[in-house]
This record gives structure tokens, C-alpha cells and sequence, in this order.
């Protein structure tokens, strides 16, 4: 199963203190394009998920190998969603992880499954991983910055039985 990652599922749960939950949901390992990988580790050092992604062997980078495709997507988004987009589409991702709306509406018209920071969350409390959605819902809004709307919380608390 081939799983590939944009930086904002990254950085989320690792400002939670949670990236363990993603090698526990794909242990076979993340793959991430170059992009992602200098958003999150070389531009980002310091910030929440840089050291964490910079050593996680569970991780890959791979390059993208159809820049035509990249520079299409770069009309509508930023190069690591691009990225990201162009490479689960090549390797044939089972999955990919984005939370920007407009990029995951792209990543579906191109037949891709889509799961965001908040479907990862809603995973891990329905298995046990975490205890509350609530409290870690919070915590991406407060300490992660996370945009969520309020209807996209109340969702997500009413399908695991918290609302």
C-alpha cells in the first residue's frame, strides 16, 4: 500500500504530539516528494515536525518524475501540494494526506482517496489511540493553528460519539 503525504497532516499531528499515529496507521511507511520535505524539515527547522520528519526512517522522499503534471497543479496550489498530488497519482497512492479543500477536491477528481488531519484523529479515537477527539481537536486549534470549521468539528465529534 502506497501512502503519500502533503506537509499540513505532518506538521498538524506532529504539533500535537501525535505523528506516531501515522506509522501506526501506514506501517508500511509514508512517501513524501521533495517539496514536502523542504517545507516541513529545511524551511520549517524548529517548528513542530522538522526534527520528527528529518528522522523518521518510516518516511521516504521521492521526486516526482513528471514535472509536466507539477507545473499543471502549480496553477491552482503550492508546490508541495502539488507535489504531493502529482506523486500519489504516479506511484499509484492508495491514499493521500491533504487537508486543504480545494487540493483534496483536485486529488479526488484524479480517483485519489483522500484522508485529512481530522480523518487520521477520527481513526485513531475510534481504535483506541486516543482517548477524546475533543481534546486533540482543541489542541490542533491551539497549539497546532489549525483551521477547522465548526461544522467540520461537530462532524467529526458526532461520528465517533462525542457530540
Amino acid at each position: 500500500m502506497k501512502i503519500v503525504s502533503n506537509a499540513s497532516v505532518l506538521i498538524g499531528l506532529s504539533s500535537i504530539g501525535k505523528l506516531s499515529l501515522l506509522q501506526e496507521r501506514f506501517p508500511q511507511g509514508l512517501l513524501i516528494p521533495e517539496a514536502v520535505r523542504r517545507e516541513v524539515v529545511d524551511e520549517g527547522e524548529g517548528r513542530p515536525g522538522s526534527r520528527e520528519i528529518s528522522q523518521a526512517k518510516w518516511i521516504e522522499v521521492q521526486r516526482v518524475g513528471d514535472s509536466r503534471i507539477v507545473d499543471l497543479l502549480r496553477t491552482e496550489f503550492d508546490e508541495g501540494e502539488a507535489e504531493a498530488i502529482a506523486l500519489a497519482h504516479e506511484v499509484g497512492a492508495e491514499i493521500i494526506l491533504l487537508d486543504e479543500r480545494d487540493a483534496r477536491r483536485a486529488a479526488k477528481r484524479m480517483n485519489l482517496k483522500v484522508l485529512g488531519t481530522v480523518g487520521v484523529l477520527i481513526w485513531a479515537r475510534k481504535v483506541g489511540k486516543v482517548m477524546t477527539l475533543k481534546e486533540q481537536l482543541d489542541a490542533l486549534r491551539e497549539y497546532g493553528k489549525f483551521r477547522i470549521s465548526q461544522a467540520l468539528y461537530e462532524r467529526a465529534l458526532h461520528e465517533v460519539g462525542e457530540l
